[in-house]
């Protein structure tokens, strides 16, 4: 399956409460279970405006319809082509 970086635009998401955290996890771990397993969440990045998410899924549509039914952004969708990382170096 295909890896992908959604950026999602949430002002004040790095002043976001470790339990409005845990509503905004268990909002899109919710929508996951419905969406059936061919879609999943790695992890995500929280920043000052914005939260980088990352997710293995078999389209950028199965990605829309999890932030349509979620109520979340997703301003942009790009596909990770490679990951490299200190190793890469070697």
């Amino acid at each position: 399956m295909t890896k992908y970086v959604i950026e999602r635009e949430i002002p004040g998401a790095g002043n976001l409460t470790p339990e409005q955290l845990k509503g905004i996890s268990q909002t899109s771990c919710g929508v996951l279970s419905k969406l059936g397993s061919e879609i999943q969440w790695v992890e995500s990045f929280v920043t000052g405006d914005k939260i980088y998410c990352v997710y293995i899924a078999p389209n950028e549509q199965l990605i829309k319809e999890h932030a349509s039914q979620g109520g979340f952004p997703a301003n942009s969708i790009s596909k990770i082509t490679a990951i490299i990382n200190p190793v890469s170096a070697e």
